[in-house]
């Protein structure tokens, strides 16, 4: 159920900017560097890559299949990526984190640098909730530039 749950909400996420022109989904709207682009990069970034390859797997951060910094620059799309390569980005790191996770059990337990010890469920429940708010943030950015047109 809670794989299952995380996968809705990649999905919801990606459902946010499908459909977006490039300019689109670059506009930046609030104060913050989030747009609906940046939302999928972070997703793929931060929160992928950081929870599942550097916290469950132990990989540092040079050693994973892309980058993987955290805070705002996760946010960060440069003008060489387009929208469809930033959500396959998010489907390929998507993918990895299940492989990863088909290996532990829900409680089994890793370290977190500021969290302490997280297990499976933790980062299950974490991203839940994570994706589902960030799929609101690019529902309300989406309303915002289709209102706009």
């Amino acid at each position: 159920m809670l794989e299952h749950m995380l996968d809705r909400n990649r999905q919801a996420l990606i459902d946010t900017v499908r459909g977006l022109s490039e300019a689109d989904s670059r506009r930046r709207l609030v104060t913050s560097l989030t747009t609906p682009i940046g939302l999928i990069k972070h997703a793929a970034v931060a929160a992928e890559r950081r929870w599942f390859q550097c916290i469950l797997l132990g990989l540092d951060a040079s050693e994973c299949d892309g980058n993987a910094i955290p805070g705002d620059g996760s946010f960060v799309v440069t003008e060489g990526e387009t929208l469809a390569e930033v959500i396959a980005e998010f489907e390929r790191t998507s993918e990895r984190s299940r492989r990863i996770a088909a290996d532990f059990g829900l409680d089994d337990t890793r370290t977190h640098p500021l969290a302490g010890d997280v297990s499976l469920r933790f980062v299950y429940l974490l991203l839940i909730e994570d994706f589902a708010r960030h799929a609101g943030h690019g529902d309300i950015l989406r309303e915002q530039i289709t209102a706009a047109r």
